[in-house]
């Protein structure tokens, strides 16, 4: 059971939200404004915050940039906004998905399990699980990987990454998947900031592209976590 707090200013709205949210076995708290928000992250121990850029008191995105000041929890954007510019400068402040109205509850539904289960959320059905690939463990719930027994210092992303990639170890995931996934954002082609976080990853791995031990790209393709054969 997660505790989720919706920032929704139109009453209809926030009152479906919270329908469907507690139809789903969360814990919900809403309001109406960006102080409101503030002051119940500040102060409330969540699990998640779903967001509506369109507030009255405080530009959503602003709200997100002072959000970040306060908590690290994950962060839906929910809102008509549908263009590009929205959804990028959403991203660049802080937000962790980004879902563009109208949509059913059951993608929401989706998109908040994913979520949960990337950062850790009590309500995630797999939290507790532990993948272990040769000498390299990921502790899913405690977001936190070792090699050899030795932690691994990871970003929040190249977590995200790696746990994506642990979950289904030995398959080909697409640039596309992930940057979807992970990164919680449209495909667009050419995109490095896989490439750079794989990288990034790598390095933290004691591995090069040249010579994977674990992390294996897939030219033209994407990558695939395995054991070392």
């Amino acid at each position: 059971m997660s505790k989720v707090l919706v920032v929704e200013d139109d009453p209809v709205v926030q009152a479906a939200l919270v329908h469907a949210l507690t139809d789903l076995g969360h814990v919900v708290q809403a309001v109406g404004t960006a102080v409101a928000a503030l002051r119940e992250a500040g102060t409330h121990e969540l699990d998640l915050v779903i967001l509506d850029l369109g507030l009255p008191d405080l530009d959503g995105v602003a709200a997100l940039r002072m959000l970040r000041g306060v908590s690290n929890v994950p962060v839906i954007i929910a809102t008509a906004r549908g263009a590009e510019s929205s959804v990028v400068s959403s991203l660049n402040a802080g937000a962790d998905d980004y879902i563009v109205k109208p949509f059913s509850s059951e993608h929401l539904a989706a998109r908040i399990n994913a979520l949960l289960r990337r950062t850790g959320g009590s309500s995630s059905s797999d939290s507790r699980d532990v993948v272990v690939l040769g000498d390299l463990r990921i502790d899913l719930a405690q977001r936190g990987a070792t090699l050899g027994g030795e932690p691994i210092a990871l970003s929040r992303r190249e977590f995200d990454l790696l746990a994506y990639l642990a979950q289904r170890p030995g398959r080909v995931i697409s640039r596309r998947e992930l940057i979807q996934a992970v990164w919680g954002h449209p495909y667009v082609g050419d995109d490095k900031t896989i490439d750079v976080h794989a990288s990034w990853l790598r390095r933290k791995l004691g591995e090069t592209a040249a010579r994977p031990k674990y992390l294996h790209t897939i030219r033209g393709v994407g990558f695939k976590l395995a054991a070392p054969e």
